[in-house]
């Protein structure tokens, strides 16, 4: 087991390219974990998947890995955003699928070790990529966590 890893999120909503990716460099970011469940929507501008990962490796010689099993169901996206659902559910539903799929278990210490989780979301507070982050600590005990 490592001793500390550190993680990092971020979300590309209202940052501009330079900021996104100038943000990953300074921190040290080694690789970024595409935690989005729809990463090809002309909306994410250059955080389009295949655009993303060419970017990342040609700016920051930074891996790209996409792992949808750490984004939320359609289900409970669209509880939340299309019904306007509240966040304490969506925060509960989503930990529970979390457990269920084991998500401790699916991705290594040393996958996630200066490792950024990305999603859309502007701030870390209503945001799946801290809960992912949050589960992974309250599982490993050992993850610090810093939100770009």
């Amino acid at each position: 087991m490592m001793s500390q890893i550190k993680l990092f999120t971020i979300g590309f909503t209202k940052k501009t390219a330079e900021e996104f990716f100038t943000r990953l460099i300074k921190a040290g970011v080694k690789r970024v974990i595409d935690i989005r469940l729809n990463n090809v929507s002309q909306l994410a501008g250059f955080a389009k998947r295949d655009d993303l990962r060419y970017f990342l490796r040609t700016i920051g010689g930074i891996d790209y890995l996409h792992r949808p099993d750490l984004a939320p169901t359609q289900q409970i996206l669209d509880a939340f955003k299309k019904s306007k659902g509240s966040w304490p559910v969506y925060e509960r539903d989503f930990l529970a699928l979390l457990a269920e799929r084991g998500a401790e278990t699916a991705v290594t210490p040393e996958l996630l070790n200066e490792a950024c989780l990305l999603c859309s979301e502007e701030k870390p507070a209503q945001c799946h990529r801290r809960l992912v982050a949050e589960y992974l600590h309250s599982k490993w005990g050992n993850v610090g966590i810093l939100h770009l």
